[in-house]
């Protein structure tokens, strides 16, 4: 079945055009016919470099694949591949709504072809297995640069390990940069929140899992769907139509998590949803003590703006960065 998304939005222009979309499974990957996607297979950390990743993976040169978690987009493992070490993800295959299941997969590669310091990197994908690696629950195959096992999810609530305020404006400073980057290609990833930003050896925060992601079309209005209600901006909670603003609203949550320490909301699902766009809900701040120095006040006053109800009142990824140095100039939380 070919992929529910246009190939052009999946793939840069310099490569779609001479793509033939034929009945593979997917339009990337032509080798099931004999044909593939003239891309080189490419070795990591700059030995064959290339902005491009591949439609093919090299099955033979895979190597001591370890489980490393899993979740309800699929799997993900630890793997050795073309003497690297890289993350090998399969992406489940939904019963329930198989659509989503294959838009979820396209999405992840919406941000393929981008290479930046803050986001994780694409090496290749594919929906064409071979049978000694075959899945029946799986519908495709994505390798990755292989960041860690640690994410910002585990770190705010799974540790001790203080997270005092250079480490988390480093960390989101980190995250500012690579949105910004994204919307600077028309990517909006539409699920930022701490569990889906690794943290490296060398602590450095990068943006993973785009199943939720849209490359935006100038001109061409976007819906979305999926993402986790508690980062999830009141416009697209009502259905309206996606911009870069929705990925500064879950910032800004994301941003009050590494600041406190604490979970944004707390009782009934639906009850927080309606809150949130009927009254405004956000997580608390003025009862926070947290927030009654200088610099929590400074920053009691930029998370307002991230999320505000309106969109267009939020600061861009750009503004952002302005802010956040800024913070590093005043007494600390």
């Amino acid at each position: 079945m070919p992929s529910p998304i246009p190939v052009t939005r999946l793939l840069p222009k310099d490569i779609y055009p001479c793509l033939d979309i034929g009945t593979c499974s997917s339009p990337l990957s032509k080798q099931c016919h004999g044909y593939t996607l003239q891309v080189p297979a490419q070795r990591l950390h700059g030995r064959v470099t290339s902005r491009l990743w591949s439609s093919v993976i090299h099955w033979k040169e895979l190597r001591a694949v370890q489980p490393v978690g899993s979740g309800g987009f699929g799997s993900v493992y630890r793997a050795e591949y073309l003497g690297e070490t890289v993350a090998l993800k399969k992406v489940k295959k939904c019963a329930k709504n198989k659509l989503a299941s294959r838009q979820s997969f396209w999405a992840e590669l919406n941000a393929a072809h981008l290479r930046h310091r803050n986001v994780v990197r694409v090496i290749a994908a594919t929906t064409c297995v071979p049978a000694d690696f075959e899945d029946e629950s799986s519908i495709g195959t994505i390798l990755m640069e292989f960041v860690g096992n640690r994410n910002l999810q585990q770190i705010i609530y799974g540790c001790a390990e203080l997270l005092n305020g250079d480490r988390w404006l480093r960390y989101s400073t980190d995250i500012a940069h690579g949105l910004r980057f994204l919307h600077s290609h028309s990517v909006v990833h539409l699920d930022i929140k701490p569990a889906n930003v690794l943290v490296s050896g060398e602590d450095v925060c990068k943006i993973v899992d785009f199943g939720c992601s849209l490359k935006l079309d100038r001109g061409c209005e976007a819906s979305a769907i999926g993402g986790t209600y508690t980062h999830r901006a009141p416009e697209l909670l009502k259905g309206e139509g996606v911009s870069p603003k929705a990925d500064i609203f879950s910032f800004g949550i994301t941003l009050w998590q590494l600041i406190t320490r604490e979970q944004p909301y707390t009782g009934d699902k639906h009850h927080v949803l309606y809150a949130v766009v009927a009254h405004h809900l956000r997580p608390s701040v003025q009862e926070n003590p947290v927030f009654q120095s200088e610099q929590g006040r400074l920053c009691s006053s930029l998370l307002a703006r991230c999320w505000s109800g309106e969109a267009r009142c939020r600061p861009s990824a750009q503004e952002l960065l302005p802010h956040l140095e800024q913070l590093r100039n005043v007494d600390p939380l």
